[in-house]
């Protein structure tokens, strides 16, 4: 079928209705403050509708979203090939029926679910829709995640560059996928086949994130060969179209985002009639809209700010066979369920080494005592955090995982020593007392314990002649100006996109951690030390030692604790903690619990409500 049959048979569709799709066809961690419609605000309330919290959201285009809160929703409108039921990290088909693999691990073939239909009157999942979605993650100039598919999965295809130009009119020019060169390609009407340049150990995984989503041929024209049936701004904020078990109403920034159950899902159908976010970045205002005045049928962590938080409050615990702890919390006169749950995910501080010393960096590691962090700041909703691979996927465990913080990390384990970081500033700078460093540690607007955490290590610090200013603003102007390389330090996380060491330690890769580029990975800037050379080294092992073979692993395993050691050696990005994941449910909701890959890869679809 040509690129102008398939505008044909969409606008056939669109013309005719959905009654004629099945007859018709024979053979599914951005843009800032976009504005979208706030048409259909009747039927928002209901006594079948899921009412919940959201934070600022940037995108609804799974190529281009890189946070939680637009993530949520794109995991309830859009599937991928596999999925994570329930965030559990065992991978299951969703989109796919079955596939196979080359004898060499190499060559997937995948068979398609037949009669997936996507949302409004755009027919049937085909596999043309697989492979046009895929061109977009490796093609498109608006892809945040091209990495995923030509570097890391290294499905075969020849290279280039776009140019761009940012939200502040500067360009930048960005490696992608020459037109239509990818090594995936429909074999059938419900048969696609992707070819790798090598094996690689966790593809499935890869392959269940978002950035994989299906969407139907050609409606966005933002890669050579389509016009596109809409512009992308369209797309990511007003028409989002995908297969998944809700369809998109409409979302107004920084108020409301609105889906509606789709009854036509190839799975199992929502028993709510939609879900309503309610946008708010405020911690407190999400806390007393959620506990105080009932607004929502269940909350996380993010509505429950450190502050209000009382561990006191958790009763009647137990443990389930996933080691997650289930029980109640009561607050504000109410008794609710109550689930905590360790996903796999690390929250740091950053450094842009272009602004911040290697000595001061090192003074903030000694400062930090990040035992003393969770318990007296952050409640002990986490652990302490050493290595920025999180425990359950760090190689060896979590007994190796300690083992290696305890007789190794070298700014104390478990404690602060201001005396070092003193001595350090004294003997290899020229600060002191009456000249001293300063700098500006950047916040989440929305947490009430980061700034709790920057306003210690700067009581801490001034004895070490470094003064450090506190500044507070929304994730996504934080992100931005960090791309743009106008951040100093500033605190982040990350949470899983697939369950392995490579896609953490990705973000210390040190030639991608440059702000010259147009998505960097990660805002450090590290380049020109004997540390930056080790880590780019191990990740070069990492990516050319793939294979899902025992040898291959421990070649791996070996390379990312040589990376951990770099990055302690430097001071790029510092671990914090690894962050717990609650949930508070009230009794008229019966929800399934969700595993190690956090909340926002849960979909709703299985949810119900009996109020």
């Amino acid at each position: 079928m040509t690129d102008t049959d398939n505008l044909t048979r969409r606008r056939f569709l669109k013309a005719t209705g959905g009654a004629a799709s099945a007859a018709a066809i024979a053979g599914c961690t951005g843009d800032n403050n976009e504005d979208s419609n706030d048409d259909n605000d009747d039927n928002e309330q209901g006594d079948n509708r899921l009412q919940l919290i959201n934070s600022t959201m940037t995108t609804l285009d799974p190529v281009k979203s890189t946070g939680t809160a637009s993530g949520t929703v794109i995991q309830q409108v859009f599937d991928p090939l596999f999925n994570y039921p329930n965030a559990e990290v065992n991978v299951e088909n969703l989109v796919a029926k079955g596939h196979e693999v080359s004898d060499d691990l190499t060559t997937y073939t995948f068979e398609l679910k037949e009669g997936v239909k996507f949302h409004g009157d755009y027919g049937e999942v085909t596999a043309e829709d697989v492979v046009y979605s895929w061109r977009r993650l490796a093609e498109s100039k608006n892809s945040r995640r091209a990495r995923f598919i030509l570097s890391i999965l290294k499905v075969k295809h020849e290279s280039t560059t776009k140019t761009y130009k940012d939200s502040e009119g500067e360009e930048h020019e960005l490696s992608v996928a020459k037109p239509d060169t990818i090594s995936v390609e429909a074999v059938d009407d419900y048969t696609v086949k992707m070819t790798m340049e090598q094996p690689f150990h966790a593809t499935l995984e890869m392959l269940a994130y978002t950035s994989f989503a299906v969407l139907p041929k050609g409606i966005v024209g933002d890669i050579e060969g389509y016009d596109g049936e809409m512009s992308h701004k369209e797309f990511a904020t007003k028409k989002a179209i995908g297969c998944g078990p809700f369809e998109f109403n409409n979302w107004s920034s920084n108020n409301k985002a609105k889906v509606e159950a789709f009854d036509d899902y190839h799975g199992t159908a929502p028993s709510v009639d939609g879900i309503t976010w309610n946008i708010m970045s405020d911690a407190n205002a999400r806390h007393t809209f959620a506990f105080k005045n009932n607004n929502v049928d269940f909350a996380y962590s993010a509505d429950m700010p450190t502050s209000k938080y009382d561990p006191k409050a958790v009763k009647n615990t137990s443990k389930d066979d996933l080691g997650r702890t289930v029980g109640e919390y009561e607050a504000e006169g109410e008794t609710m369920d109550y689930l905590e749950v360790m996903p796999i995910n690390t929250y740091y501080m950053g450094f842009n080494m272009d602004a911040i010393p290697k000595p001061v960096r090192q003074a903030v590691a000694y400062a930090m005592n990040q035992d003393s962090l969770v318990k007296e700041v952050f409640k002990e909703r986490g652990t302490p955090a050493y290595h920025f691979t999180p425990p359950a996927i760090y190689p060896g465990g979590a007994p190796k995982y300690e083992e290696h913080a305890k007789n190794k990390y070298p700014y104390g384990y478990n404690e602060s020593n201001l005396e070092k970081a003193q001595k350090l500033i004294e003997e290899e700078t020229d600060y002191g007392p009456n000249n001293k460093f300063e700098f500006t540690f950047t916040v989440y607007k929305s947490s009430t314990a980061w700034p709790k955490v920057a306003k210690l290590l700067r009581d801490k610090l001034a004895s070490a002649h470094i003064n450090i200013n506190v500044e507070k603003t929304p994730f996504s102007t934080l992100t931005q100006r960090g791309r743009n390389g106008k951040l100093e330090a500033y605190s982040l996380g990350w949470i899983m996109d697939y369950p392995r060491p490579d896609n953490f330690l990705n973000l210390l890769y040190p030639p991608e951690s440059s702000t010259d580029l147009s998505a960097p990975l990660s805002y450090m800037n590290w380049e020109g030390t004997d540390a930056a050379e080790s880590a780019k080294n191990a990740w070069e092992t990492v990516s050319n030692n793939t294979q899902p073979t025992d040898e291959a692993q421990q070649t791996r395993n070996d390379a990312y604790v040589t990376m951990e050691e770099a990055n302690w050696e430097d001071v790029g990005q510092l671990p914090v903690y690894h962050g717990l994941e609650e949930r508070y449910t009230y009794d008229h909701v019966e929800a399934p619990k969700f595993g190690g890959g956090g909340y926002s890869r849960q979909m709703y679809n299985e949810v119900k409500l009996d109020k």
